[in-house]
């Protein structure tokens, strides 16, 4: 038959003609095959996750995840197809499944962080769950759509969130306690800065005033000199200006005398007159030297002033500068040199670091060897040996010389301490003895008579040994027991 599924089903055909499953939204259904048809729509699974966090906190996790078969992946499909669809999604089996998933992935992710983490970044927490549980049901073909977490809840009994909430409140309000004082505080310090800059901006303004002050005092003063200067330059004009017409005036009183007496006096007013110009320039020469004098003292004076006073700045800068750039030289060729010693010693705990290394590494590998080469020593000598190990241990206590070294220690523990040894023996004629000779003695009677003989020796083995006698009810010792023991 001609079979089509709805917009949101597949359809599973198996059978003839078909190597595993397809999937199709048409087909036809031919005799010897099977057709089954499943349904694709997501599926919203709620779910109440109690899970614990690092310091051993339990909460719960309200979350609704939308899951369903991932459509733009065939081979995803195909496993969708395989091991879901032929139960009901709604069913206990797939709900179990998918919140299996959710709740080990939810709870393992949880044990690595602290409440405050999930607290804080529940956005980062969600999107690493989501990623988790999307992982694991990859293998099964089914997609998270949508997943929504909802707001932590504490577990009856262990009231976290509600006291965090709680400690939330207080420090905000604590927070805006503080902040009022700060506020206070600022406004206060605000007004005494206000005034401390009014009392320094005035007090600035003052000594302003006086610098300026004394400036215009200095530049009254410099005024006063040019003007006396000019005055005297005037003065000193107007002098040579009166000489001048003096000197006219004698010029005309000599022309007048000349032309009276011009034969009697000509030779006489003729030197008188050159007498007078060559004194008019003289005294006109004085009074230019006098201006020029006056000009370059004072000028000369004050550029003299100027330019020692820049060549007195420019020098002091020239030795700080020098001075600045000699610290730096210095300090920088100390780091260099600091530097370059560090990198060296560095270098040389590096190369005795590798060399130590190195040789830990050669002395390990010889310990190795030999211990290789023993142990194919030992399995060739156990294998000669037919694989009796007690053989292979006295061969090797022999070989090694074990049994001469325990020899030579017990003789050196005793050497020096000259032990007493006494060796006795009951004899072998004793039953002879206590029965007259005869041979028909019994045996109780010959182990009596060992028993009487093993005695004396005894007693006087204890007495060399310890000092002690036995009592008087048992005997006593005679010299002659005491060799025949000794002897014995």
């Amino acid at each position: 038959m001609y079979r089509v599924a709805s917009p949101s089903e597949y359809l599973v055909i198996t059978g003839v003609g078909i190597k595993d499953i397809k999937l199709a939204k048409k087909a036809w259904v031919v005799p010897g095959q099977s057709c089954s048809v499943f349904d694709v729509s997501p599926v919203n699974y709620t779910f109440e996750v109690q899970a614990m966090s690092a310091e051993k906190l339990p909460f719960v996790l309200p979350a609704v995840f939308t899951i369903g078969p991932r459509l733009d992946d065939e081979p995803s499909l195909l496993k969708y197809a395989k091991l879901i669809s032929p139960h009901d999604k709604l069913s206990n089996h797939v709900k179990e499944l998918v919140q299996g998933i959710i709740e080990g992935e939810t709870r393992v992710l949880a044990a690595s962080m602290t409440m405050e983490e999930i607290f804080k970044g529940t956005k980062d927490f969600k999107q690493e769950v989501f990623e988790k549980v999307q992982l694991e049901l990859n293998q099964f073909g089914l997609l998270i759509y949508n997943a929504n977490v909802k707001q932590l809840v504490d577990v009856p009994g262990h009231e976290y969130f509600s006291y965090l909430g709680q400690k939330t409140q207080m420090e905000a309000a604590n927070q805006a306690k503080v902040d009022v004082s700060e506020a206070k505080m600022k406004g206060e310090i605000g007004a005494k800065l206000r005034e401390g800059q009014t009392l320094q901006n005035a007090a600035k303004i003052d000594a302003e005033t006086k610098i300026i002050s004394t400036q215009r005092q200095g530049d009254g003063k410099k005024e006063e000199i040019r003007v006396k200067t000019e005055i005297k330059v005037y003065e000193n004009q107007r002098e040579a200006e009166v000489a001048e017409v003096n000197s006219v005036l004698a010029k005309k009183k000599a022309v007048w005398t000349k032309e009276a007496q011009v034969a009697e006096v000509e030779a006489a007013k003729a030197v008188a007159l050159r007498e007078a110009e060559l004194q008019m320039e003289v005294e006109r020469m004085n009074a230019l030297t006098r201006t020029e004098k006056l000009k370059a003292e004072f000028l000369s004076k004050a550029s003299v002033e100027y330019e020692t006073k820049v060549q007195e700045a420019n020098w002091e800068l020239y030795k700080k500068q020098k001075a600045a750039e000699a610290v730096l030289y210095e300090k920088e060729k100390e780091a260099a040199a600091q530097k370059a010693s560090a990198e060296a010693a560095f270098y040389a705990r590096q190369q005795l670091a590798d060399g130590e290394l190195y040789a830990k590494k050669k002395e390990a590998e010889g310990i190795v060897a030999l211990a290789q080469a023993q142990g194919v020593y030992l399995r060739t000598l156990l294998d000669a040996l037919g694989g009796n190990y007690a053989a292979l241990r006295d061969y090797m206590m022999v070989s090694g010389g074990t049994f001469q070294e325990i020899a030579k220690i017990n003789a050196e523990a005793v050497r020096g301490l000259q032990p007493k040894i006494t060796v006795w023996t009951n004899g072998g004629g004793g039953a002879e003895a206590l029965d007259g000779g005869g041979s028909g003695g019994s045996t109780a009677m010959k182990e009596i008579s060992g028993v009487y003989k093993m005695l004396p020796p005894l007693f006087s083995t204890v007495h060399e040994q310890t000092g002690m006698l036995p009592p008087s009810w048992m005997g006593t010792l005679t010299h002659s027991a005491h060799d025949q023991s000794t002897m014995n």
